[in-house]
């Protein structure tokens, strides 16, 4: 588990490896990330958009960026979370994501909340000892 708080927003994210949806030999292997989104400050807030940076084992990156989270824009009050789970592909066994989210306080100030940085790891990567 991962977690990260910015301007009372706090990120948490537990990623899982999808072995059934995974298919090694043809080196497509896929994840499943829960979030959970918490508002721990004292205003009224909406997610707007999101952008990720997905990077492979290989260090090769895509990014991706769009309005809301598995189509909602979830209004958060004092105290409310919301949770919500969805997923990413890669051509190898492990890689990592890093993102943020675009929020609006109902005043209309827009301002980005940090996802941390999250581990995508499988058991068909192998292991180095450094």
């Amino acid at each position: 588990m991962y977690d990260q708080t910015t301007r009372a927003i706090r990120v948490t994210v537990t990623p899982a490896f999808l072995d059934e949806q995974s298919t090694p030999e043809e080196n497509y292997f896929v994840w499943a990330y829960t979030i959970v989104i918490e508002n721990l400050g004292q205003e009224v807030v909406r997610l707007r958009t999101r952008y990720w940076r997905i990077t492979d084992a290989l260090g090769r990156s895509q990014e991706v960026r769009g309005e809301g989270v598995v189509g909602e824009q979830p209004l958060l009050k004092p105290g409310e979370s919301f949770e919500y789970t969805s997923g990413a592909p890669l051509p190898t066994p492990s890689g990592m994501m890093v993102g943020a989210y675009q929020m609006e306080t109902v005043g209309g100030e827009m301002f980005n909340v940090d996802v941390p940085v999250f581990a995508l790891e499988s058991p068909y990567e192998k292991k180095r000892l450094h």
